[in-house]
């Protein structure tokens, strides 16, 4: 197709975003879709049919950070006549320089002011209606499935992990205030969200930057995560609470007992444990010591016999040796974790481990990569065994192209990096069926939805 056919598909006024990365994200994509809204443009459903394109870029690390580039440049190579705005995390760590190298990019964007992309984008055309103005963090599209949303309840980090960029690109904690996570909550379930997924760099250490603000350094108290919880756990509504990454040096200990409590909360943590051997996990900046991490995993679980615990574990650290690995692998084998992740080092610039020697060669720290994922599978296929014959509330997602089948999670599965439940028949996406587990395939369960118990 030539770029005068390309240009004659476009609808003035319209604009077509490309959300990478992660969850946290993903947020600012909707946040920023809704400014753009508020401003007068209207949302593309593709790239071809916009007029402006915007990449919400990825700078974690350096296949991220190639990803976005790649993204950037293609849309331009694709669609010469059109606007191509790079925006988001790569673009806040290296603006200048990209700017420089990237001379088709149309305009640049950092991550710390998601609506400043109408400004960048510039007036919408004459017939573009403006929106009423709305609260910060209303958002107008939720780029999850139906029936699911994240809310961010802080941004950056207040940890210093020295293999990690994301001080570099999202600054120190910020947490946001108590009352207005609360507010955006009963917002989403009002619109008939039916799981809410709290998301930060470090859920443990919301409300820290707060306390320390008010001379309670250390002690965030009702404004840390279980004041947060206590508040969800007084509104009123039918929905799930999920919570992702919680640090394991700042966990705390009291959402155990609330997640007992209140069965809204799912028990479902995120601990990226990262590391065992203890000479490593000091390396990395990681207070954490391996047997208080076994202890932390057999207290969840002594509390709440149905928790699941998903980490991640990070492979080729500088200094790393083999005795490391094998204490991880038997750190691995004694926490019988039912998710994990697992990932290479990547040598990121600017970060205390960039200077550090004795590196691992990429080759071999993807060979133990592959090991420790490997001596994972029997482990999750044994935690999901037990949920056959189970019945479990599931959040529908989809369907399952060319076949009478849905797909969704139940509380034990987070979306995008955990298996999925394959449910038998035609369900609405964004309900919630009661479905009996009848076999595991891989990383999946399928299973039927139970006669006599009605459709939500």
């Amino acid at each position: 197709m030539s770029s005068k056919s390309r240009r004659s598909t476009e609808s003035a006024g319209t604009f077509y975003l490309e959300s990478l990365g992660c969850a946290k994200n993903q947020v600012d994509s909707e946040l920023m879709i809704a400014a753009l809204e508020r401003a007068g443009w209207s949302l593309a459903p593709d790239a071809e049919s916009a007029a402006v394109l915007i990449v919400n870029t990825c700078g974690f690390i350096s296949s991220a950070k190639s990803e976005s580039i790649e993204t950037g440049l293609g849309f331009k190579a694709r669609y010469p006549g059109k606007k191509v705005y790079m925006v988001g995390c790569l673009t806040e760590r290296y603006r200048e320089s990209l700017a420089l190298d990237m001379p088709e990019i149309d305009g640049f964007l950092g991550n710390q002011d998601p609506a400043g992309v109408a400004a960048l984008v510039g007036e919408a055309p004459a017939h573009g209606a403006r929106r009423r103005a709305s609260r910060l963090y209303e958002r107008t599209h939720l780029l999850s499935f139906p029936g699911s949303a994240y809310v961010k309840v802080a941004e950056g980090c207040g940890n210093r992990c020295t293999y990690c960029a994301i001080p570099l690109i999202r600054g120190d904690l910020k947490s946001r205030p108590r009352e207005e996570v609360l507010e955006e909550i009963r917002g989403l379930v009002a619109r008939g969200i039916r799981e809410v997924i709290l998301i930060a760099q470090d859920l443990g250490s919301f409300g820290a930057d707060r306390a320390a603000g008010s001379g309670r350094a250390g002690h965030p108290g009702s404004a840390g995560l279980p004041g947060l919880l206590k508040g969800i756990h007084a509104l009123e509504g039918d929905f799930w609470v999920r919570m992702l990454y919680i640090h394991p040096d700042h966990f705390p200990n009291e959402i155990i007992a609330q997640a007992a409590t209140d069965k809204r909360l799912l028990p479902y943590f995120d601990l990226p444990f990262q590391h065992a051997s203890p000479p490593i996990l000091s390396a990395m900046g990681r207070r954490g010591e391996p047997e208080r991490n076994l202890e932390l995993v057999r207290r969840i679980r002594a509390e709440l016999p149905d928790a699941v615990i998903r980490s991640t574990f990070l492979v080729g650290f500088p200094g790393e040796t083999e005795e490391d690995v094998e204490r991880l692998l038997d750190f691995q084998h004694e926490a019988a974790l039912d998710w994990l992740g697992v990932f290479a080092y990547s040598r990121e610039e600017d970060t205390p481990a960039h200077a550090m020697g004795r590196r691992v060669a990429k080759v071999e720290a993807e060979r133990r990569k592959g090991r420790v994922e490997l001596a994972q599978v029997p482990i999750t296929e044994m935690a999901l065994d037990r949920h056959i014959g189970r019945t479990l509330e599931t959040l529908i997602e989809e369907p399952f192209p060319g076949e009478e089948l849905s797909l969704g999670r139940a509380y034990l599965q987070a979306p995008d990096v955990d298996g999925l439940l394959v449910v038998h028949g035609s369900h609405a996406p964004g309900s919630v069926v009661p479905v009996r587990i009848t076999r595991r395939n891989g990383v999946d369960l399928e299973g039927k939805v139970e006669r006599g118990r009605a459709h939500v």
